[in-house]
């Protein structure tokens, strides 16, 4: 669905405000629908013709056959079936803002889409949304019908995003399963790019060369991670470099790295991270929400027990999606000895998930 004006929207003339990620569209339809503020009044007061309003109205209520779509419809009109009334409006009014709050604002939906969309644009991704979990997950469709899971939603940013036209599904079933489409493409670019942009004057006074031991997230090949590319790679007798439950490893092991959103901590100090690794006695910060604190915690052990020998290829190409190539460049390792040292790496990642199956192994909540 087309964006045609973002901006905060407050409630009934309260004090609660719908988020500023809502499109001017979906206001207009809530305002009308749910609100009684005739089509003509809220013409007027943009300044468009009452046509205008009217392909809105109708266009956001074609896509109420979108469970995703629905689901924060309802959120954004609130759940209260209150009588068609003169009063109803402001009794609305006076439910709205305690639903208003479970919506993700703005910073969190940027944050969270950056993340979501990255995965959902590589090849075979889908998210998978059932009707009665309040968390969606990321599957990747490989060769042979095998599934990969690599990561989980929350099911209010999966209906912000559907809201935005930044997913869609062909048609609603048990399990719902959303792509991503050319508008939720775009988007991503310019998230990255604002993101890439913010890092970049954070960090102007750093020397940022090539020469520099800490990677940087890349913004090209979204369409596969260095370990899809690598698991079709086969070795001398035919089977695969990698097999999909060492694939598996390193995508969960990006999905916790991601959910903490330990980019910027571990870039800005690559080699004091690797030390702390080192020392079992460093604790989890105490920053952001509860989920990603223990998915912090979870890289922390991961990679402490895998070793600092292995840690490092291991953020290079699983967490920052570093090319085998540049990382054995900047290692300083011989040609194609990466692969060698990253599939050990996976295989103690393997390791030590499976003796630690108990730590939110399935990624879903």
């Amino acid at each position: 669905m087309q964006d045609i004006e973002q901006s905060q929207h407050r409630v009934g003339g309260g004090g609660s405000t719908v988020p500023g990620w809502v499109p001017r569209s979906v206001q207009n339809y809530i305002d009308h629908t749910e609100m009684g503020i005739p089509i003509r009044a809220l013409a007027r007061k943009q300044g468009c013709h009452a046509s205008t309003i009217l392909r809105q109205i109708r266009r956001v209520e074609t896509l109420r056959d979108d469970p995703l779509v629905d689901g924060v419809l309802k959120t954004l009109g609130g759940k209260s079936d209150v009588a068609p009334t003169p009063r109803a409006p402001l009794e609305r009014a006076m439910r709205l803002p305690a639903v208003a709050n479970e919506l993700p604002n703005a910073a969190q939906l940027s944050l969270d889409a950056i993340r979501i969309l990255r995965r959902l644009s590589e090849t075979g991704a889908v998210l998978a949304v059932a009707a009665d979990l309040e968390k969606a997950v990321i599957v990747r469709e490989g060769g042979g019908g095998q599934s990969t899971r690599t990561g989980v939603v929350d099911r209010a940013i999966a209906e912000a995003m559907a809201l935005k036209g930044w997913i869609i599904a062909p048609k609603a079933e048990r399990i719902t399963r959303y792509h991503i489409t050319a508008t939720g493409r775009a988007a991503l670019a310019d998230m990255m790019a604002r993101d890439e942009s913010a890092q970049a004057g954070g960090s102007s006074d750093v020397e940022t060369g090539e020469d520099s031991a800490a990677p940087r997230r890349i913004r090209y090949g979204l369409a596969e991670s260095p370990l899809v590319a690598l698991a079709r790679r086969r070795d001398r007798e035919g089977e695969r470099f990698l097999s999909n439950d060492l694939v598996h490893a390193g995508e969960r092991l990006r999905e916790d790295f991601e959910m903490a959103q330990m980019e910027a901590e571990v870039a800005s100090d690559w080699d004091g991270f690797l030390l702390t690794l080192r020392n079992d006695a460093a604790a989890v910060p105490m920053v952001g929400s509860a989920p990603a604190q223990r998915a912090h915690g979870r890289v922390i052990a991961a990679l402490r027990d895998i070793g600092p020998g292995l840690s490092d290829v291991t953020l290079r190409c699983c967490c920052f999606l570093e090319g085998l190539e540049t990382a054995e460049k900047t290692l300083g390792w011989s040609a194609r000895s990466g692969k060698i040292v990253l599939r050990i790496a996976l295989m103690g990642l393997k390791r030590h998930y499976a003796q630690n199956a108990d730590q939110s192994g399935a990624m879903i909540g």
